[in-house]
């Protein structure tokens, strides 16, 4: 029987494509412990993310608000101290909480035109416990573990800012560190764990994605997805090793288990796995994300355990911004007003996929490499863009614009790999300008003001 404070053991990886996963259909035995858990548990056929860019989703996952909510709109803008976090209200609530990996919410760098910033680099610093979003009973991490590690040798920081090194696969070793720290935990409390591996994201300085030794030979007989298909990008030299780097993540999942088990933790656990983004390889603009393409925000979503039990599939949409008021809810803490998502326990209390007041679409903001807004229905995929004011720095300078143009409509019932955009199709115009009036009325929710949307120049 599951205790009424669960503990709750959050994975979340970096940049993994949903379809890497055989629960979302991947032929290669990439993933079977993550198969596993979903035929325990429940696996989310439509997760999305609110923003396909590192900081800001991660911004979405430690808050509940929307990346412009938050102010860290792009990357290298550090959560404001005085925010209230889903660490807070689970440590105010009797949970030991912890942090293990990849932060990347200390460091504000650059400039921005919406908002005051204060240069704080923490790239390769410890990050001071005002930073660490409310993690203070157990902290192991780097703000950007890219630029204290690779893939093979590195550091991250203890809570007291000293240096803890590690030589081996890093997934490997951050799992090590896990372990350890379960092995090692004393007190009875409830856990709030939060795992942040860096994998499969590229390692930015070697401009290559890195796999365990052994992934091109291993993984090379890979299935073309299917948006990757005729395009260029660098897909071909690169996926075999992602996928390497995917399966890696998964036979280290098997550990923590394994290790739950061994200290009676796992029946009284919510293990969630999911990711920040996805990944186009280059084929939706000049880098891996940033877009509001399947591959850049589709991702996988399974949960297990805490009322998530029994190998259902729910169809309906979902996102990140979901994810932090449903972890309070399973802790039975008060979810505050400010958390603009929906608990998934509705969809589970309703026969999964007959709950009615469901929202039918998902709300997306882009930056860096635009001004974006973007909404996903289940038919549907329309976004907008900011009209260039800096090229090609609109996405870092600003958080908003007063005006957008139509950029993309596709019809993901009969397009589902986006190859044919509709934005300048006269035929949809009406459908255009029904989704315009969703895309504000999400914006609003957000608590952005209402803009203007202008037709595609053609």
């Amino acid at each position: 029987m599951e205790k009424s404070k669960p503990n709750i053991i959050f994975i979340l990886t970096d940049q993994q494509r949903y379809d890497t996963c055989g629960c979302y259909g991947q032929d290669l035995n990439i993933t079977p412990n993550l198969d596993g858990l979903a035929n325990e548990g429940i696996r989310f056929e439509y997760a999305l993310t609110n923003q396909p860019v590192c900081g800001p989703a991660r911004s979405i996952l430690q808050t509940g608000k929307y990346a412009t909510e938050t102010e860290c709109y792009r990357n290298a803008i550090g959560l404001p101290i005085n925010n209230q976090n889903i660490a807070d209200y689970f440590s105010n609530n009797g949970y030991d909480v912890a942090y293990i990996g990849k932060w990347h919410l200390a460091s504000t760098l650059g400039r921005s035109q919406d908002i005051k910033l204060k240069k704080m680099d923490y790239r390769t610093k410890p990050i001071p416990p005002e930073l660490r979003g409310g993690y203070k009973d157990y902290w192991l991490a780097s703000d950007v573990l890219e630029h204290t590690s690779h893939a093979y040798h590195g550091h991250l920081f203890n809570g007291k800012g000293v240096k803890r090194e590690f030589n081996g696969y890093r997934v490997d070793c951050l799992t090590d560190f896990v372990l350890e720290y379960l092995e090692s935990r004393k007190k009875q409390d409830p856990l709030f764990l939060f795992i942040s591996y860096l994998e499969p994201h590229h390692q930015n300085d070697h401009n290559a994605i890195e796999g365990p030794i052994g992934s091109r030979e291993k993984f090379q007989n890979f299935k073309i997805p299917g948006d990757l298909q005729d395009t260029k990008g660098d897909w071909d030299e690169f996926f075999p090793d992602y996928l390497g780097c995917c399966h890696s993540i998964d036979m280290n999942l098997g550990r923590i288990i394994d290790k739950l088990k061994k200290l009676n933790m796992y029946d009284d656990s919510m293990i969630i796995f999911t990711s920040d983004h996805g990944c186009h390889f280059r084929t939706r603009n000049l880098e891996y994300k940033r877009s509001c393409h399947e591959a850049s925000i589709r991702i996988p979503l399974v949960i297990r355990g805490a009322g998530f039990n029994g190998g259902s599939v729910i169809n309906e949409l979902v996102s990140s911004i979901d994810l932090p008021p449903t972890l309070l809810k399973t802790a039975g803490i008060e979810i505050p007003k400010f958390m603009k998502g929906n608990t998934l326990q509705q969809l589970l209390d309703n026969n999964n996929n007959n709950n009615k007041n469901w929202p039918q679409e998902v709300f997306i903001q882009i930056s860096e490499s635009q001004v974006g807004r973007a909404i996903r229905t289940k038919k549907w995929k329309y976004s907008v863009v900011a009209p260039p004011r800096d090229p090609p720095w609109d996405g870092y300078l600003y958080s908003k614009s007063e005006l957008y143009e139509e950029e993309f409509l596709y019809d993901l019932e009969n397009d589902l790999y986006e190859k044919h955009n509709l934005v300048g199709d006269p035929n949809f115009k009406d459908v255009r300008k029904g989704l315009a009036e969703i895309l504000k009325r999400k914006m609003k929710e957000a608590g952005e003001e209402i803009p203007s949307i202008l037709p595609k120049r053609i």
